[in-house]
């Protein structure tokens, strides 16, 4: 584990909420880097400077995150005007898929502008540095190279997934690849995220140390004693000609599908029964987004207790959506086939105020984007009756959003 907070971490930080005036939240970042962000459909949270920051690798980073957070609240000076969920101190996650290799962080920012519910505010965090506001810079091409698996190393992986199901040895495995792309400038995150927000408001669009996306996926809310969740697994895209209609019904009808889903709802919600006193599981329905269709259920559940979001969050991750079935034996071969380092994505990430509640979505639809270079990832579920040629055209269809937006279409 490696913590790395601020020095001003050592002081009695004061933590000051008031309320504002609406804005859109994404146009408020100042700076092309280092944006912080979890914005849907207008409401949200962005922030951008750096009051302190946590690092953790290895098995144990959910529960070194969740102690680390609960005891740098527990110093803070905090004046909150506002008494919503995320006002007050806010912490910005984004953890690990892996146990290792893996790179999970927490950031602080000084500066919180949010939206909920038709209230807005605004909260500092510490002593700001004054915000140098530039220009968004978009870029005039962007080249793509094979990632670290090719598209034909992927084929090739799936293929031996299906194999493998066949035997019997699992249910699921959710295998994933990457595309690298480089612009001829660096990447301004603000223009990426302003993309991704324009054309799925639907999302959650993030960004959290570089890596940004826009999710469908809610892994976890948790507000106060109530947690729910979106699941999604299950996937068709637009072909063959087929109306918005045709597609709808043949998801909702394809056998395949169907056992997908149903592995991701009785992974996540057997997994959080233990915490709950209640639960109900609404759906399936088809969440339509502009380049892929999902089947999409809610869980909903009133909690046992007072578990915090990380510690929840470690308990659902990673889910039979962005793991397997069952999950030990999809961990294991993720790592066998793939020989890819996921970094964050696929992880949890979004925020976690000084009460435990928060929102955590799964780091799906994304990029880690370093200068002018971003690594786009994406992946599929696999089971016993998939195609490997059509996995590879779904997995296409999945960096579509982030494709876009680079490219600023």
């Amino acid at each position: 584990m490696t913590t790395a907070p601020a020095s001003r971490t050592r002081q009695r930080l004061r933590v000051r909420t008031a309320r504002a005036t609406g804005e859109d939240l994404l146009s408020r970042l100042p700076h092309p880097d280092h944006a912080l962000a979890w914005v849907r459909d207008g409401s949200g949270l962005v922030g951008w400077g750096e009051a302190a920051r946590f690092e953790a690798s290895g098995p144990t980073r959910f529960a070194d995150a969740d102690r680390w957070w609960r005891d740098f609240t527990s110093t803070l000076d905090v004046q909150d005007d506002v008494g919503q969920p995320g006002s007050g101190p806010v912490a910005f996650v984004s953890m690990a898929f892996a146990d290792e290799p893996g790179h999970s962080v927490l950031v602080v920012p000084e500066v919180v502008l949010g939206t909920r519910d038709g209230r807005s505010w605004t909260t500092t965090i510490g002593q700001p540095s004054p915000a140098d506001i530039a220009p968004v810079r978009r870029p005039s091409t962007v080249r793509y190279a094979d990632g670290r698996l090719s598209v034909t190393d992927y084929r090739g992986a799936v293929a031996a997934a299906v194999a493998r199901m066949r035997d019997g040895d699992l249910d699921k495995v959710v295998l994933a690849h990457d595309l690298l792309a480089v612009a001829d400038v660096p990447i301004d995150h603000r223009f990426v995220l302003e993309g991704l927000a324009r054309r799925y408001p639907d999302c959650w669009v993030y960004a959290v140390d570089g890596l940004l996306g826009a999710t469908p996926e809610l892994l976890l809310r948790r507000t106060g004693e109530l947690v729910d969740s979106r699941v999604l697994a299950g996937t068709t895209w637009p072909h063959d000609g087929m109306s918005d209609e045709e597609l709808e019904a043949a998801l909702m009808s394809s056998p395949k599908n169907l056992e997908e889903h149903d592995y991701a709802i009785r992974s996540l919600a057997d997994t959080l029964k233990p915490f709950c006193t209640t639960m109900s599981v609404e759906g399936p329905s088809v969440l339509r987004l502009p380049n892929v269709s999902h089947l999409s259920s809610d869980v909903i559940g009133t909690l046992s207790g007072s578990p915090s979001l990380l510690r929840l969050g470690e308990a659902l991750h990673p889910t039979a959506a962005v793991g397997g079935t069952p999950r030990a034996d999809a961990i294991r071969l993720i790592e066998e086939l793939e020989g890819l380092d996921r970094g964050r994505y696929a992880g949890p990430v979004g925020w976690i105020d000084g009460n435990g509640d928060g929102e955590l979505g799964i780091a799906l639809r994304c990029a880690q984007v370093e200068g002018s270079t971003a690594r786009l990832y994406a992946g599929c579920g696999i089971v016993a009756e998939s195609d490997p040629d059509s996995e590879v055209c779904e997995a296409h269809a999945k960096m579509r959003p982030m494709r876009d937006a680079l490219e600023g279409r």
